[in-house]
């Protein structure tokens, strides 16, 4: 098979399987243990009427030989008794029913020899239990008799006359017809009783599930009859118990999303705001130079700085989408937070010999559950705002440390601190701290990377402190950026 043909096959084969509903599995659950025991009572009941049959049929075996024993004569004692019977088939004619099945008969002594009867059926050669079932040393066994199995019944009766005294042996067998016949009738009428049982059973259970599974059915029509983008919470008052749980984490999910569309719609706002301007700022660099309204170096240098912020800009609107799209990853890999901090120092140690800046590390190895790339993005943002913000000559200080089962670092500038009005606002996106010429992105990429990483992050104006503080303790002016990320447990606890 080639072409479209096969291409459908595999499209087919390829297809995943359609789920079972619950309503199916409710019933299967329900109605397949019920089937099978009604089955197994069935098979039972089958054969207790059957055992009760064979109690009655044998009942009228040993009726029949203890008939045939009221005709039987003996002359002699023991071995040299002779026994004689005088017994016309027609004594049995009582015992047989609608002509369904035959009885043949057997008088034998204990030696075997055959009285009356039908020679032909074979000699019983066993033993009476110790409890017969009646009141008479009587036995039965099933054997075949001219191609037909039978039922057969041993009576050992003692046969004493003025003449004499001896045992004899009556066997009498009858034809399984009539059992049959009663066995299929029990099991024809058991079997229609427990098939209306079963009917009775499936239309209470249907029932019940098609009222159980009501509200299943309501939630899921509500939420298909939802508009496009609504996402309010569901409202559910008749749920049951059970899916009281499904309702709540919908609602939480629903509440998650509305949450993350009102920010991605806010940020693509924000974010067309705050491109606009430097394209305009380019396109009107650009019509300048065309005109000649400036040198060619000059304007070239102008274009290439409004082009630098549109990028760094663009750089960091992906950075902050990359981190969003990580949110809900599998668990990040071990990570020294302090390697990171000195590789990032040194990269952005042209900056600080630039300034002349009093800058230290004390970085002892302290291991982290991140990306790489994350705490990189978090280290620098940090690392050159404060650069930024710090007067040339000043003193600016980075430290990571422990406090408890948490790693601290800290970034302590000697810059002028937060401005009033800034405080409540300072990790929103393109939020700028100060005139630098920042994007005003950075402080909203560590808090989402803190946010990712189950940490925290605080900014603390040590300025503003220090007008609440004692005089005994005088504090530098400037700002500290903290950020508190759980610790890595040691190799091997994990």
């Amino acid at each position: 098979m080639s072409g479209p043909a096969a291409a459908a096959g595999a499209a087919a084969a390829s297809k995943p399987a359609r789920p079972s509903s619950l309503r199916r599995r409710l019933l299967l659950g329900i109605l397949l243990p019920v089937v099978v025991l009604i089955g197994f009572n069935t098979a039972g009941l089958y054969r207790r009427a059957q055992d009760a049959a064979d109690t009655a049929y044998d009942r009228t075996l040993l009726a029949s030989a203890k008939s045939i024993s009221e005709q039987l004569d003996v002359r002699g004692y023991d071995e040299a008794a002779e026994l004689r019977a005088t017994v016309p088939y027609s004594a049995l004619e009582a015992f047989e029913a609608d002509n369904e099945s035959r009885l043949f008969y057997r008088v034998s002594d204990l030696r075997g020899r055959v009285v009356s009867g039908f020679p032909e059926l074979p000699f019983w050669r066993g033993t009476i239990p110790d409890r017969p079932p009646y009141a008479a040393l009587v036995t039965f066994y099933d054997d075949r008799f001219r191609g037909q199995d039978v039922r057969v019944a041993v009576l050992l009766q003692p046969v004493a006359s003025a003449e004499g005294r001896t045992m004899a042996v009556i066997q009498v067998a009858e034809t399984l017809e009539l059992r049959h016949a009663l066995a299929r009738t029990v099991l024809q009428d058991t079997l229609q009783g427990q098939a209306g049982l079963v009917a009775v059973i499936v239309l209470v259970v249907l029932l019940a599930v098609q009222h159980a599974t009501r509200p299943v059915r309501r939630l899921s029509a509500a939420l298909e009859a939802r508009p496009e983008g609504e996402l309010t919470p569901l409202a559910a008052p008749d749920a049951p118990r059970e899916l009281l749980p499904l309702v709540d984490a919908t609602n939480a999910v629903m509440e998650r999303l509305r949450h993350l569309l009102e920010h991605q719609r806010r940020f693509m706002r924000d974010a067309a705001h705050q491109l606009r301007t430097p394209l305009a700022v380019l396109k009107v660099q650009t019509q300048s130079a065309l005109r000649g309204d400036l040198p060619a170096l000059q304007a070239l240098r102008e274009i290439e700085h409004t082009v630098d912020r549109a990028t760094a800009l663009a750089n960091q609107m992906l950075s902050l989408a990359k981190v969003e799209q990580w949110r809900g990853d599998s668990a990040a890999p071990r990570t020294d937070l302090s390697a990171v901090v000195r590789e990032v120092a040194l990269d952005l140690s042209p900056l600080v010999a630039d300034k002349e800046l009093d800058f230290s590390v004390m970085a002892p190895p302290m291991p982290v559950r991140a990306e790489d790339w994350m705490l990189r993005e978090l280290v620098r943002n940090l690392l050159h705002n404060a650069i930024r913000h710090t007067p040339a000559g000043g003193a600016l200080a980075v430290t990571v440390a422990h406090d408890g089962t948490v790693a601290v670092l800290t970034i302590a500038d000697s810059g002028p601190g937060l401005a009033p009005a800034l405080r409540g606002r300072l990790f929103q996106p393109f939020a700028s701290v100060g005139d630098h010429g920042g994007s005003g992105l950075g402080l909203a990429i560590c808090q989402e990377i803190v946010r990712v990483l189950q940490g925290s992050i605080a900014l603390e104006d040590r300025a503003h402190l220090s007008r609440d503080a004692s005089a005994a303790l005088p504090r530098a002016a400037g700002l500290d950026a903290t950020v508190r990320l759980p610790l890595a447990p040691p190799v091997g606890i994990e």
